[in-house]
């Protein structure tokens, strides 16, 4: 049986590890399947796939130092993120997703260090590897524009979605959650580039009538582990309008996530960058109308299914969250074609895709 080494330590982040875990749902049942990560974090695979604990830090020398010995002789190598070994191994082939390319797109948003450490590994990463995966048409595009990678190198292999819809009590969830019975829904971090503030600048400028019917419900956290946009947090708290109305849930579980969206009366994600942008998605899929940024890769995997916005533009932005908490009509269409278009993306057939591009190595 063919064997595939997996580095599986980013298992419970927040966007690899939901990809990450549905995908090997089908590869633990295709070949032998060795896992490196955090054995407690992996139990459920202890029957499945032989575990090999590895603790060192994600991007860390520790990590490279350790992946020569650690990876054992085996068919095939997946790294689930850019984050490859930069030396040798013992896998015959190796492959890389590569979900999207933000750190060299928007570079001088980082650090000297971080800049130099994402340019040299991302090439590394595309120069030793037999396949790249990426997620979408966009993604592919750029990783030929910012690497020295090889189009026929590049597989474009669409995430899923999770179409086991289970709606909770929403009393349960308002009071777990402190959120209002009506709110606009955002989900994801305060990094810059998912452009938080646009959608909050664009919540100010709503009739009257509308702010103080809807809230801003964040699904995320305000302080501690995100790596987050510190000014926009002091804006926030600062402003009375907002500190009064926007809602940051902290780290929601996820079995109540599919209640937080099918409640929501729209559901808006003003990124202007994004390798898939699964929450749209997500939000479709339970049943909530969708406005998004027109930008990167949004419109290709959303396509007629959501309203759009020039996420640089707040009045375009609060104009079409108007249009929707205003309509009649317009927000059971939405959800009608979101339903409708999330269905022809589910994880089965991406990991069968991952499947038949493993097999043909």
């Amino acid at each position: 049986m063919v064997s595939i080494t997996i580095d599986a330590r980013m298992i419970d982040a927040s966007g690899i590890g939901v990809y990450l875990e549905n995908i090997l749902e089908q590869i633990v049942s295709a070949y032998k399947v060795i896992l490196l990560g955090d054995p407690d974090k992996l139990a459920a695979y202890q029957h499945t796939a032989q575990i090999i604990p590895f603790f060192a830090p994600i991007y860390s020398i520790k990590e490279q130092i350790a992946f020569k010995n650690i990876i054992p002789e085996c068919d095939i190598f997946w790294s689930p993120h850019y984050n490859v070994p930069l030396f040798s191994i013992k896998a015959k082939k190796r492959v890389a997703t590569i979900h999207d390319v933000y750190h060299l797109a928007f570079s001088q948003e980082l650090g000297l260090l971080k800049r130099l450490y994402a340019r040299m590994v991302m090439n590394v990463a595309v120069k030793l590897s037999s396949r790249i995966i990426t997620v979408s048409e966009f993604s592919k595009k750029e990783l030929l524009k910012y690497t020295k990678s090889e189009d026929n190198k590049i597989t474009v292999i669409y995430n899923g979605v999770d179409h086991h819809v289970k709606i909770n009590s929403f009393e349960d969830l308002k009071e777990k959650y402190k959120i209002p019975d009506k709110y606009i829904l955002y989900v994801g971090n305060v990094k810059p580039h998912k452009n938080l503030r646009k959608l909050l600048e664009a919540y100010l400028l709503l009739d009257p009538s509308l702010y103080q019917k809807y809230k801003v419900v964040i699904v995320g956290q305000k302080h501690g582990f995100i790596t987050g946009d510190l000014a926009l947090i002091k804006w926030i708290d600062n402003t009375p309008r907002l500190a009064d109305n926007v809602i940051f849930t902290g780290f929601a579980d996820h079995e109540d996530m599919d209640t937080l969206y099918y409640y929501a009366s729209v559901f808006v994600f003003p990124s202007i960058y994004e390798g898939f942008g699964l929450p749209p998605l997500e939000a479709m899929a339970n049943g909530c109308p969708v406005i998004v940024s027109n930008e990167s890769c949004l419109p290709e995997i959303c396509g007629d299914a959501a309203l759009y916005f020039n996420p640089f533009d707040e009045r375009e932005i609060s104009n079409k969250i108007s249009t929707v908490l205003k309509s009649r009509t317009l927000p059971t269409q939405l959800i009608e074609r979101g339903i409708q278009h999330a269905s022809k993306f589910s994880w089965e057939k991406s990991g069968r895709i991952h499947i038949g591009l493993f097999n043909s190595l």
